[in-house]
Order: C-alpha cells, then structure tokens, then sequence
C-alpha cells in the first residue's frame, strides 16, 4: 500500500493502535481492530500487528512475574516494559508515516 494513498485518520488511527497498548496494552489495538478490519486495511493491518506484540507482551510479563520466584524475573520484567515503550513508539511513528511496521518479536496469533 502506497503511503500517500493512506489518509491522515487513517495513519492516526493506526498510530493509536501501536500507542495505546503502552497504557492499556491490548484493548485498543483490539478496539480499532474490531472497529476497522472492513473498512481500512492499513488501519486493520497494523491494529492486528499491534495487538499479537501486546499479546506477546502480555505473555512475556506473566512468565516474568513467574519467574520472580527464582529472581530472574526481577530483571525480565523491566526488559519486557522498556522493549514494549521502545517498539511501541517506533511502531507509532512508523505507522504515522505510512509505513507497515512489523515487530521484530511478536507472536502472530491473529492472522
């Protein structure tokens, strides 16, 4: 998809898609997910990227709060919350640009 194709809402759309999982992981990428997946396919492309990394990072923090129990999630933990503030931001402004963004460690659950 060529990026002067995709609409400033749309792009905006998309960015609150990747943002939003920073403080309430991942219900509003499922949100503009649900609300968009027939209507814009660069909006549901990167809500449903945003929302399998949010998953992933979901999953990575439970295992570390596990993990606490034998100290090494006291040092996951803060791992997993700086790489979701750092892709998250990078996603953001990627897909503010126009740009599909794919995370570099997201489990894909939502095809």
């Amino acid at each position: 998809m060529n990026a002067d194709s995709i609409s400033q809402d749309e792009k905006t759309m998309a960015l609150l898609a990747h943002l939003g999982g920073i403080f309430f992981g991942f219900i509003p990428s499922l949100v503009i997910w649900l609300i968009k997946k027939d209507s814009s396919a660069f909006v549901a492309d990167q809500a449903k990227e945003a929302l399998n990394f949010q998953i992933t990072v979901f999953i990575a923090a439970i295992a570390s709060w596990i993990l606490m129990f034998v100290l090494i999630g006291f040092v996951l933990l803060p791992i997993v919350m700086l790489l979701n503030l750092v892709l998250c931001i990078v996603a953001g402004i990627k897909a503010n640009s126009g740009e599909s963004y794919r995370y570099p460690f997201a489990i894909r659950l939502i095809k």
